[in-house]
């Protein structure tokens, strides 16, 4: 597990991720050509409060990677 650290509404947070979670999120930030600050400020804007933000950044990845294989 590696933090990413980034700045959410203006205070700074960090989540914990796996190495294979992380490569992906550079992947689609690159292929994006936004920041991973971006996504995942666009991730914690629309997910169950009650969720953990590290989780919902592993389901967002899923989806994506679900999405673009039409699986």
């Amino acid at each position: 597990m590696k933090k990413i650290y980034v700045s959410l509404s203006g205070h700074q947070t960090s989540i914990s991720l796996e190495e294979d979670f992380i490569h992906a999120l550079n992947q689609i930030a690159r292929h994006d050509k936004v920041s991973i600050a971006s996504i995942i400020e666009s991730i914690d804007e629309t997910r169950n409060p009650n969720s953990n933000l590290s989780s919902a950044v592993r389901s967002w990845i899923l989806r994506r990677y679900m999405q673009v294989s039409k699986l």
